[in-house]
């Protein structure tokens, strides 16, 4: 007599870069977990082959195809990792590669993918869906287009947004984020990673610039222009022992589950870009001493991962307005779960847990399970206030 499905093992496979130490994480918590080693499908080999097939019994992951040569040259066009540009062929590339993968139990949702890697989009359905966000004119199918910097200068105008910020649509790890400051006398300051090369092409840099010749400014955006340009209203955000302050939150399965501070002297918090991981504790007490509470926070970013259903886990960036009483969700990423060695937060039902272990005991747990992998929990809790429009 064979064994039920719900008496057989989870067998897990995942498509990224094999060396990466993503797929790394991934595997070993598998392991850690009594499961057989997840199989290796190889970004490079979906979109050389045209696809994979993935067999019943498999319950499919997909983790980022960044940080190989290879594939990036292939999805983006360019021969440099560090170049900006391309970001448009990268998501007209990855959504495509994301539809050929066929079979298996996925954990993600290649329609939902393509929401979430189009910040205009995502920033209109979180919209429509209650979910507090920083005002923005370029989101929504009805949004009118940013063709280069002269537009940018229209809309802050119109909208009355003084300061902004500029990103690519379609990109990630603050790649092409400008935050941008007007003053007096019609000038302009931008704060970005972006460094011009002498022939004008962009490139990342690991180390923050600032621009006051507004020339400088406009020949970034309008180069940026073509792959696609988001503006969203700069909320000035709370600030911990100094430094300014917003919160990646991880949610699998529809409960928050993991929260790291991130912090900065910089508009930009990412850790990458000289960021730091701040005192959750701290956090905690300073929206208690604004009369909040820290479950209210939690709950925006379920509402925000409830958004997409069908996609296990996503990372949720939260920004804490001045006075740590409104909150807004500036994106949700489809892969923001690289949080090594942080365990689940009390009460998530993750204690002692890393994002892949959550991802893994979710999953098995969707697998012999009827319900649908997102919860309700506190999804109808009082909402955290939204941020200033």
């Amino acid at each position: 007599m064979s064994p039920s499905p719900s008496d057989r093992p989870t067998r897990f496979a995942v498509v990224g870069n094999p060396e990466n130490r993503r797929v790394a994480l991934f595997a070993a918590a598998v392991r850690e977990a009594g499961l057989p080693a997840p199989r290796v499908v190889p970004w490079l080999d979906v979109l050389r082959d045209g696809g994979a097939r993935f067999s019943a019994e498999e319950t499919v992951r997909l983790d980022s195809p960044g940080e190989n040569p290879e594939v990036d040259r292939i999805l983006r066009g360019v021969d440099d990792p560090a170049r900006v540009e391309g970001s448009a062929r990268w998501y007209r590339h990855f959504t495509a590669a994301a539809r050929t993968l066929t079979g298996g139990r996925r954990l993600d949702d290649a329609t939902e993918l393509a929401v979430l890697f189009d910040k205009r989009r995502c920033h209109a359905v979180l919209r429509e869906a209650g979910v507090p966000v920083p005002a923005s004119p370029t989101s929504g199918p009805d949004a009118p287009p940013v063709r280069g910097w002269d537009d940018v200068r229209t809309l802050m105008r119109e909208h009355g947004m003084p300061r902004v910020f500029l990103k690519l649509a379609h990109g990630s790890s603050a790649s092409g984020v400008l935050a941008i400051e007007s003053a007096s006398g019609g000038r302009f300051r931008a704060t970005t990673s972006v460094e011009r090369a002498g022939d004008g092409r962009l490139f990342n840099s690991l180390h923050l610039r600032r621009h006051d010749d507004e020339r400088e400014i406009a020949a970034v955006a309008d180069t940026l222009a073509p792959d696609g340009l988001h503006l969203e209203r700069w909320v000035p955000k709370a600030a911990v022992d100094g430094r300014t302050c917003d919160l990646r939150v991880v949610v699998v399965a529809g409960r928050a589950t993991h929260a790291v501070v991130r912090t900065s002297r910089s508009p930009l918090t990412n850790l990458h870009l000289g960021g730091e991981r701040g005192d959750l504790a701290a956090v905690r007490t300073a929206v208690e001493a604004a009369g909040g509470d820290v479950a209210d926070l939690l709950a925006v970013c379920e509402r925000a991962a409830a958004c997409f259903p069908r996609t296990l886990c996503v990372g949720v960036d939260l920004l804490p307005a001045v006075g740590w009483r409104r909150f807004a969700v500036g994106e949700v990423n489809a892969f923001g779960d690289l949080l090594p060695r942080l365990t689940g937060l009390p009460g998530s039902g993750a204690e002692g847990l890393d994002t892949y272990a959550a991802q893994i005991r979710a999953a098995r747990h969707a697998a012999t399970s009827p319900a649908p992998p997102h919860s309700t929990r506190n999804l109808h809790a009082p909402a955290a206030t939204a941020a200033p429009r």
